[in-house]
Formats: C-alpha cells, sequence, structure tokens
C-alpha cells in the first residue's frame, strides 16, 4: 500500500517536471522565435514522456511485450521505407494507407488520385498481423513506428456522423437495426439512430468488444509497449505528416492528402462536436468520459476543459 502511494507520488513529480519542462520550451521559442520545425522534436519528447508516465501510472506497461492479434491487425507494414503505421479510424487512417500504397508500388501518382474504396480491400497493403510473432518484433524493432490521434470526444462524434447519417450498409442498416431494436419500440422505424442512442449503445459493450471506429485509441495501438518513434496528432496533422514523410524518405513530391468522404459535408470541429455532446445526459456524459478517460490521459487532450463548455449548458 505505501509503495503504491510513493510510487504515485513519484510519477506525478515527473508529469509535473514533464509539464515544467514543456512550458520552459514553450516560453524559450518564443523567446528565441524557433521555427516548427526546430520545435516540433522538443513537442514528441513531451508527448512521449507523458505518455510513458501515465503507462507507468496506471501499470498498463508489460514487462514483455504481447502483442495481440487485434491490434497486430489494426497495424500496417511498408517495407521500402521501414516504415510502420498504426490505424486508427477517423483520423485520416484512409489518406495514409494510400500513402502506404503509392510507397509499396513505388508510384508517382497523388495520394489524392488513389480511389478510396480500394485502399480498405487491397491486399497490398500488408497488415502485421499476415507475419510470424518473431518477424512481428523484428520489425517493430527495427521500422519507423508512427501513431496518430485525435481529440476522443471529437472523434466520437466524427464516427456517428460518418457511419450513420450516411449510407453504409452494414452501420446505417445493420448496427442502425440492432440499435433501434435495443432501444425503439417501434422497431421497423425508418429515421435515423439518435446520437443518443448511438452513445447508450456504446455504454452497453466492454471496451474490448467495441467496433474499431468508436474503440479507445490506446486500445487499437498499445502505445504502451509498442513504443512509437512518432506521436501524431489530428490537430496538427498538417505539420506532423511533412516530419513523418521527411524521416521516412517518401519522394519530395509526396504530400498527405486532406479529403473527406464525403466532401460536401463540413469536417467534424469542436463546435460542432459540442453541439452532439450537450444533447446528452449529465450521467451519459459521465459514462463517456470513464469509457475513454485513457485516451484524454495517454495522449494529452484536455477533457475537462471542453466537458465543462457543455455541462455548464446543461446545469
Amino acid at each position: 500500500m505505501v509503495y503504491k502511494v510513493l510510487q504515485k507520488a513519484f510519477i506525478s513529480f515527473v508529469l509535473i517536471f514533464i509539464l515544467g519542462s514543456f512550458l520552459s520550451g514553450v516560453f524559450y521559442r518564443r523567446q528565441t522565435k524557433m521555427t516548427p520545425k526546430e520545435y516540433w522534436p522538443m513537442n514528441q519528447v513531451y508527448l512521449k514522456d507523458i505518455l510513458n508516465a501515465t503507462c507507468l501510472m496506471n501499470n498498463l506497461s508489460l514487462s514483455k511485450r504481447n502483442l495481440t492479434h487485434d491490434v497486430a491487425r489494426q497495424i500496417f507494414v511498408e517495407h521500402n521505407h521501414k516504415f510502420i503505421y498504426c490505424e486508427v479510424p477517423k483520423v485520416g487512417c484512409s489518406s495514409w494507407k494510400k500513402i502506404i500504397l503509392l510507397l509499396t508500388m513505388n508510384l508517382s501518382r497523388k495520394a489524392s488520385e488513389v480511389q478510396h474504396s480500394l485502399i480498405h480491400l487491397t491486399p497490398l497493403i500488408k497488415s502485421l498481423s499476415i507475419y510470424p510473432s518473431d518477424y512481428q518484433e523484428k520489425l517493430l524493432n527495427s521500422y519507423t513506428k508512427v501513431m496518430f490521434t485525435r481529440d476522443p470526444l471529437e472523434r466520437l462524434v466524427s464516427a456517428y456522423r460518418d457511419k450513420f447519417l450516411h449510407s453504409e450498409p452494414y452501420y446505417s442498416i445493420t448496427v442502425a437495426n440492432e440499435i433501434k431494436a435495443m432501444f425503439r419500440k417501434n422497431k421497423n422505424s425508418t429515421e435515423n439512430v439518435t446520437f443518443q442512442e448511438f452513445i447508450n449503445f456504446i455504454l452497453t459493450q466492454k471496451q474490448e468488444y467495441l467496433d474499431v471506429h468508436w474503440k479507445p485509441m490506446f486500445l487499437l495501438c498499445d502505445p504502451c509497449n509498442i513504443h512509437y518513434n512518432i506521436m501524431g496528432k489530428f490537430e496538427t496533422l498538417e505539420e506532423d505528416s511533412k516530419h513523418v514523410l521527411r524521416i521516412i524518405g517518401a519522394p519530395e513530391d509526396m504530400h498527405y492528402p486532406h479529403l473527406k468522404t464525403y466532401s460536401s459535408e463540413k469536417r467534424t470541429t469542436d463546435d460542432i462536436t459540442l453541439a452532439y455532446l450537450r444533447k446528452l445526459s449529465s450521467e451519459q456524459i459521465q459514462k463517456i468520459k470513464k469509457l475513454y478517460e485513457m485516451d484524454f490521459a495517454l495522449f494529452n487532450y484536455s477533457y475537462d476543459l471542453k466537458m465543462n463548455l457543455y455541462e455548464n449548458v446543461i446545469i
């Protein structure tokens, strides 16, 4: 008991030290007018320190890595540039898979020219799960590993809008009918699944069995046991993607394509996210907070700031 208290106290001290170092770095950047290219490595160190300390505090780091099939299935390997990418749905993963396909095929086409439907079906993009476990370990130890994250609540709203407000047969019909059967008296209702029904549906399931589009990010990519070289963010996608492509040695004319599946629809932003979250009850909000609490902590997203904005409205 005493040991655990001391361990948490030590980790808290480490976190305070990391935060202080980061704020000092921000001040130093302003004073010396550091360029984004010079500041980016410092921010990477900060994000990884927060991640590692949070993993330690919550006993998520294993003494021996045990890669599960579910995690291996989310990781894609591009051998020409020794590049490993963990796919987190709703965090720009389709565009990254287009880049992986072009790198694999040594094609000079723009990523924006690759058909969206192709990248999720082609066998040319190799998942880590197809390789024997010893070779998986070798690849993870020698290739550049990249993971991108997104604000958990914004990702959640984006998944709902993408999957249930458009004509995607599996989600808008099959999963939608399952949700309607659970929460509606009239199971044959043709109205779209509401955001509240979607949230209630998620909350009936265990974390590990959630659909990958709204499953917590840390469960998809296991960053406490796979030490990613680059931790990118959807919020800084343009800058982070440039560094990723430079570090892996991609062709200079290759750029991350900013595309949406439904181009006529506005991208899910803070304002749109808050509008949806305000439809939820305080009980639903607290349960969602609990569901994604590790994503908020591990990837340095501010839960309280966003939640306060709409909890005040509910009250």
